[in-house]
């Protein structure tokens, strides 16, 4: 018989993807550039040059047997040698290669690891508002998922919340920070403190609380702002990433995920990674991809046009009345709805072609999503309609 939860799933959708496939309908009908569609978190700018660079290069050097052939299923043992020696030299840390497994973006690296980690009734842990797709994640893999809220003031670790919600069944967290939708990056001194409560708490139950470090947005931050490598802060942490970003190549599919070598039941932990990318099919990345990501290393897209950007949405927006946590990374605003019910908030904005996210589905009612990797113009162009949105609720 068909699966009746996936049947739910496939029917619900991404309230992100419909929203903006309702945005490129629309587009057709009145021209793009009477459409201000702030609903996808794809990057604007184009990849640096040693992506081009590096591509043109395998396609002439390397023989299609190879460039297009299986690779292995963690990845080329030469890929995960140098993304554990750049971990190494970025962060002061002891990655081998045999920590690393390659995966398609940050997506599977979370898959996989939610059904490494999690039995059937066990918990993870997340902090709102948080990417809407780690319920899927956690529920596809048997557990559930448990929303802990953020302090409502700066969206900063409530650790009297988080201390609230861990019970002996949490098996896991999953922290992002930068966080996706509202920009924020967590500070050493709270992650500091949570790593302290979760190794009490994994004491007291007697059985590790895993944390997954979900970071595909760590290079977009803006001016000083540090974000700690959590895997020193707290030992049972397993690192996510993804190039999507960093390099603007989110359509590529290449990221991995690394094991610290002193991981609680390193073995056992590194055969669940190994058997549900085996389970999953989240194996083979693409040759070509790993390679260009490795030869990249280090290297970002022009990522100044996002604190640009920032800079002049933020600041028309509080100018209008709108109330936002002011965001030090990633490309995304959260700001209040001028209304309780963010749906309605949003679908007033979507009859004035103004498409936000209501903030729901990221654990948030009452917020909406703006995603400002678009282009200057764009968000230029469509102050006028903010403005126009903003006086309907005087």
């Amino acid at each position: 018989m068909i699966a009746k939860r996936l049947i739910e799933w496939g029917s619900s959708g991404s309230t992100i993807r419909e929203i903006a496939a309702y945005g490129e309908a629309r587009a057709a009908q009145i021209g793009a550039e009477n459409v201000f569609n702030f609903t996808i978190g794809s990057p604007s700018v184009d990849p640096p040059p040693c992506v081009y660079e590096s591509v043109e290069r395998l396609m002439r050097t390397l023989p299609p047997t190879q460039l297009h052939a299986y690779a292995p299923a963690p990845g080329y043992e030469s890929v995960r040698q140098k993304m554990a020696e750049h971990l190494n030299r970025s962060f002061g840390a002891a990655y081998r290669s045999q920590d690393i497994y390659m995966t398609d973006g940050a997506s599977s690296a979370l898959a996989i690891l939610t059904h490494a980690l999690l039995g059937p009734g066990e918990e993870a842990l997340t902090l709102t508002p948080y990417f809407t797709e780690y319920k899927l994640y956690v529920e596809a893999a048997g557990g559930t998922l448990r929303e802990v809220p953020s302090d409502p003031e700066t969206f900063q670790i409530d650790l009297g919340a988080v201390e609230r919600a861990l019970s002996p069944k949490t098996a896991l967290m999953i922290l992002n920070s930068p966080n996706n939708p509202s920009g924020v990056v967590l500070s050493r001194e709270s992650l500091t403190a949570l790593g302290r409560l979760l190794e009490e708490r994994s004491r007291i139950y007697g059985h590790p609380i895993y944390v997954i470090a979900d970071e595909p947005y760590r290079e977009l931050v803006y001016g000083d702002v540090e974000v700690p490598f959590l895997p020193l802060i707290y030992r049972d942490t397993i690192y996510c990433y993804s190039f999507s970003k960093s390099l603007s190549i989110p359509g590529e599919r290449v990221g991995f995920l690394a094991l610290p070598p002193t991981l609680t039941d390193y073995e056992n932990v590194h055969a669940a990674v190994y058997g549900a990318g085996r389970a999953l099919g989240y194996i083979c990345v693409s040759p070509l991809f790993q390679l260009v990501a490795a030869e990249c290393l280090g290297k970002t897209a022009d990522l100044s046009v996002y604190e640009k950007n920032r800079n002049l949405l933020y600041g028309a927006l509080q100018g209008m009345g709108y109330q936002c946590v002011r965001p030090d990374g990633a490309f995304y605003l959260f700001i209040r709805a001028m209304e309780q019910d963010a749906k309605a908030f949003c679908r007033r904005a979507m009859e004035m072609d103004l498409l936000m996210v209501p903030g729901d589905d990221f654990g948030c009612p009452g917020y909406a999503r703006i995603a400002y990797c678009v282009t200057t113009e764009q968000i230029q162009r469509s102050l006028p309609v903010f403005e126009k949105l903003a006086r309907s609720y005087r």
